[in-house]
């Protein structure tokens, strides 16, 4: 897969945005698939990848920001274009997707935002927080209805069950084509708490952060 490279220290050159956000806890393949086929089918120039930091709508604690940051970079390393942004891991109280593209509409005001997201969270998207706000700020592109419900962050059992979205913020929403890849972090995390194998399921030097750094074992 041919990917475009970003433009290092050049705001003003970049015209497509993407930013995906996520607990990354653990980052695995069908997150790094979903940007790859993101940077490919939108032509982006950069992707804006950000670990989250107060997680309001999780039912669970999420672990040290320091390792989920770290395992983002390591899954990610290989795409040039793709930036790991901290800056919801240091930002006080609640975490949401809105104050951060609104941040980044400051910083590059010039560039169209794209906001990936996953079939989960298409789902959910009428309990976002300022929901309009963020489809008039972004186009809103999610991964295939074909992906597995439990592909990326989500608790077992908390599928939401919405209304259905606005024809006006339904039209701001684009599907991005991508193969069945039905990763589980829930189940990545039952994996490595008994210290088994995670081939195929997150990059290779996530794998190895996760094993030499004892994560998800029960305490």
């Amino acid at each position: 897969m041919n990917l475009p490279t970003a433009l290092p220290n050049a705001k003003a050159g970049i015209q497509r945005l993407g930013v995906f956000g996520g607990a990354f806890d653990p980052p695995h393949l069908a997150h790094v698939a979903l940007v790859e086929a993101a940077i490919v089918q939108l032509q982006l120039q950069q992707v804006r990848v950000l670990p989250t930091g107060d997680a309001w709508h999780k039912p669970r604690q999420l672990s040290d920001a320091a390792n989920r940051v770290a395992m983002t970079r390591l899954a990610f390393a290989d795409l040039p274009s793709v930036v790991v942004d901290e800056r919801e891991i240091g930002r006080s109280g609640p975490s949401y997707t809105v104050d951060t593209l609104h941040e980044l509409h400051a910083e590059y005001p010039q560039a169209q935002l794209f906001l990936l997201i996953g079939e989960d969270q298409r789902r959910s998207l009428t309990s976002w927080h300022q929901i309009g706000e963020i489809g008039r700020i972004a186009i809103i592109c999610a991964a295939g209805r074909e992906l597995a419900v439990r592909a990326w962050n989500e608790e077992p059992g908390t599928a939401p069950t919405s209304p259905p979205l606005s024809d006006t913020l339904q039209a701001r929403i684009r599907t991005l084509d991508m193969p069945l890849m039905p990763h589980s972090a829930t189940d990545i995390r039952m994996l490595a708490a008994t210290e088994q194998a995670l081939t195929g399921l997150v990059p290779p030097a996530v794998e190895r952060y996760i094993h030499e750094h004892h994560l998800y074992r029960p305490h």
